[in-house]
């Protein structure tokens, strides 16, 4: 039995390096840089987005929650252990040049979030009680001329997300927490907490907020995510500063890694200009998740006059997420390392137990980032080590929060509301368990469908780029963003959630 779990689980890592090789990557790249032009450069429109993101609601118009709140919704799911752990395991494995193009996939994934957010509310249903649908599934089946082929894609779409939200939603998140936790200097004797009494507290923290629905979580994410942000950003700033006559040499050193592929830094493996994309790419899109088609399924359900407005709500998060925040924490990183050379040699003791050096989701790698996260951070006394625990641990139950509606709307397309509550019981099975150890295996199956996710949604966006392109013209350039779409949206679906779920 266990050779078969490790021949089981060295295929399942085969195949995680397949899926995220070119292929994906050139599908996201082409998806970001082909958007771009389609929308007519819709970043140029990121001032006006984040106007709307903080404009008050419309009372008239339809759907469940703010624009405001479902950014912050978003925001909870992306903003996490990818803009710690994953830009420092990004670097580490892909090399500083890691870094870059983690930018470069933030400011041209921000085209990609605008479209796919605006094919999700063009297309978004009513569910029997009202409650707002959306997301790829829906495009795919209502917006495709083959149908067929547009409900084998949306099936797909829904069933990669479900299994997604169990471990990179559910198990990755409550992990990095329960490490978090337990290896803080905050807290007196943290290391011998017993991870199944974290494990309990967070799992009833967040089963209290999920059962609530959507709405539930949207009111902790509107208060919950903006201070937190701006905390962790403070303190990444102050390391900067402190830092900062190695700013320029960091900046160099960035992109000169991104095109010729050096390590830069002895303990780096990052040798290759495939591996700086690769893990830029990969720790990009765990990061923002623009072309991953995750963030509309929250945003469909947002009261918004037309598509177009909270498709711009929208593409700001990729904009605060990867352009400005992972930005600064990989600037953080670098200078840090310039300044103190001896913080690489924490990842190289890391490194030495595990030889699969690129096995990024590994516990030991994770470790490795946390490790050299923690360094930084302790650059500051009390205070940086406070903000990094903080950080870790409140961006870590955002995300699971976030992603736990993802789930939740891929369960309600493929059984229906009936599904509902066995997902969110499953999902805090799965939270418990990250907590107490959980599993590579899970982590990596999570990661392949993560990934497998780009697919149908890239899909679904190139195909109907061109009534993106048209409608964008008439509602952004044309200056029609306070006019009203009349559009009847359609209700499926006869089952009834509990009150308490709506």
């Amino acid at each position: 039995m266990e050779a078969f779990i490790e021949s089981f689980s060295a295929g399942v890592d085969a195949v995680d390096s397949f899926v995220w090789g070119w292929a994906l990557i050139w599908l996201l790249l082409g998806t970001h840089l082909f958007m771009t032009i389609r929308t007519g450069f819709i970043q140029r429109k990121i001032p006006t987005a984040i106007k709307l993101s903080v404009s008050k609601t419309d009372p008239y118009a339809e759907g469940d929650i703010s624009q405001f709140g479902a950014l912050t919704t978003a925001l909870a799911a992306t903003i996490g252990t990818g803009n710690i752990v994953g830009v420092a395991t990004g670097f580490l494995c892909g090399g500083p040049g890691a870094i870059f193009w983690m930018w470069i996939t933030g400011v041209f994934g921000i085209a990609t979030k605008y479209s796919e957010t605006y094919i999700s509310m063009k297309y978004r249903v009513k569910d029997a009680n009202g409650r707002m649908l959306g997301g790829a599934m829906y495009a795919l089946e209502r917006g495709f001329k083959c149908k067929p082929l547009g409900k084998l894609l949306a099936v797909l779409f829904a069933l990669f997300t479900a299994i997604a939200s169990f471990g990179i939603g559910a198990s990755v998140q409550s992990n990095s927490l329960a490490g978090a936790l337990t290896s803080t200097s905050l807290i007196p004797g943290a290391a011998d907490i017993p991870t199944w009494a974290i494990g309990l507290v967070v799992t009833v923290l967040v089963a209290i907020v999920i059962i609530g629905g959507l709405k539930s979580v949207s009111r902790v994410c509107e208060k919950l995510v903006p201070f937190m942000a701006i905390a962790y950003v403070a303190c990444c700033l102050i390391i900067i500063g402190i830092n900062s006559q190695y700013f320029v040499e960091a900046v160099v050193t960035i992109v000169t890694c991104a095109f010729t592929g050096q390590a830069a830094f002895g303990g780096a493996v990052g040798a290759g200009i495939m591996l700086a994309l690769q893990y830029g790419f990969k720790r990009g899109l765990f990061s923002n998740e623009s072309g991953l088609g995750s963030a509309p399924l929250v945003a469909a359900g947002a009261i918004s006059k037309n598509p177009a407005r909270q498709a711009l709500v929208s593409m700001s998060g990729t904009f605060w997420d990867t352009v400005i925040i992972c930005a600064i924490t990989g600037l953080m990183l670098v200078t840090s390392v310039l300044a103190s050379p001896d913080l690489m040699a924490i990842y190289n003791n890391t490194m030495l137990a595990n030889n699969d050096l690129t096995y990024d989701t590994a516990l030991g790698i994770f470790s490795g980032g946390a490790a050299l996260a923690t360094a930084c951070f302790e650059t500051i006394p009390f205070f940086g080590p406070l903000v990094l625990a903080f950080g870790l641990i409140t961006f870590t139950y955002s995300t699971m929060l976030g992603w736990s509606q993802y789930g939740d709307r891929a369960v309600t397309y493929l059984f229906g509301t009936k599904g509902v509550r066995p997902y969110q019981v499953l999902f805090l099975v799965f939270v418990f368990w990250g907590c107490i150890g959980g599993g590579d295996l899970v982590w990596n199956i999570s990661d392949i469908t993560n990934a497998l996710m780009a697919v149908p949604n890239c899909i679904a966006v190139l195909v109907l780029s061109g009534v993106i392109a048209k409608e964008t013209k008439y509602w952004v350039y044309e200056n029609r963003l306070e006019e009203e779409d009349n559009t009847e949206i359609p209700t499926v679906g006869t089952v009834d959630l509990p009150a308490e779920a709506k």
